[in-house]
């Protein structure tokens, strides 16, 4: 078992030093074919294959965030190709060095430009993403949870601003309106949790308008009102109600009305 174990151990390192190798070769290639050569072009192919693993690598740091792993793979390789096509042989560093930060980058913008269900400022992502870092480093220097005023003296900003970052997390994912108890299926939804405009509402300033107009009037115009607008009776019913004739209780309507309008007017 021992000897299994040894020759494990051992086959790591060849396989980095032939993936080292033949990204030397293909580099060599690619920099030495015409940019738009069929050469170059299968080079640059080889290379981004040669290295899938490293985006994968990478995208794992980021799963559990709510974005798809595929998705990240695929922002991950767009970095990678990124890198590929920006890698200088003489700088003298691993190529997985120099493209890590690319791919991880790539990644990471992807998450501040797409992955919020509302868009919120720039500052304000950079801002969540440093709190969120900052609270685990914290936490585990700590032994607890930071205040708001530890992670504003760490990061170098005010409280104010640590609040403001923290409440726009609650953009990164929102909650459908049909969604209702996951566990009970006949619960009712949040839309159905939700109010509706209040029609009356927009009366409010009128009928507060009107009141003391009302209230100047005689206790017969009064009462017409009353029974016409509030009983929803006809003339003839009010008429009969007040011991006068229709045609009376049409003038003695309309007059007030007037007046009303009159004084709302002026006012």
């Amino acid at each position: 078992m021992a000897e299994e174990k040894g020759d494990s151990d051992e086959a790591a390192p060849d396989a980095l030093d032939a993936t080292r190798r033949r990204s030397a070769e293909l580099f060599a290639r690619l920099h030495g074919a015409d940019d738009q050569s069929p050469e170059a072009a299968g080079a640059r192919d080889d290379l981004v294959h040669l290295h899938l693993a490293l985006v994968e690598h990478c995208a794992r740091r980021f799963r559990n965030r709510g974005e798809p792993y595929e998705d990240l793979v695929q922002v991950g390789t767009i970095g990678l190709i990124k890198a590929v096509d920006r890698f200088e042989t003489d700088r003298g560093v691993e190529f997985s060095t120099y493209a890590t930060p690319t791919i991880i980058g790539e990644i990471k913008r992807h998450f501040r430009d797409k992955g919020w269900a509302i868009r919120v400022p720039r500052r304000l992502q950079e801002l969540r993403m440093q709190i969120g870092t900052t609270t685990a480093e914290l936490s585990q220097s700590l032994g607890r949870s930071p205040t708001p005023r530890e992670l504003a003296d760490a990061i170098g900003c005010t409280v104010e601003e640590i609040v403001e970052g923290i409440e726009s997390s609650n953009a990164y994912s929102t909650l459908s309106l049909d969604a209702g108890d996951e566990h009970d299926e006949s619960s009712p939804s949040i839309l159905d949790a939700l109010g509706s405009d209040d029609t009356n509402l927009e009366h409010v300033e009128i009928r507060e308008s009107i009141k003391p107009l009302l209230a100047g009037l005689g206790a017969r115009e009064k009462k017409i009102l009353l029974l016409r607008f509030f009983r929803n009776m006809t003339q003839s019913q009010i008429a009969s109600e007040i011991g006068v004739s229709q045609m009376h209780v049409s003038r003695l309507l309309n007059r007030t009305l007037d007046q009303l309008r009159s004084s709302l007017e002026q006012d």
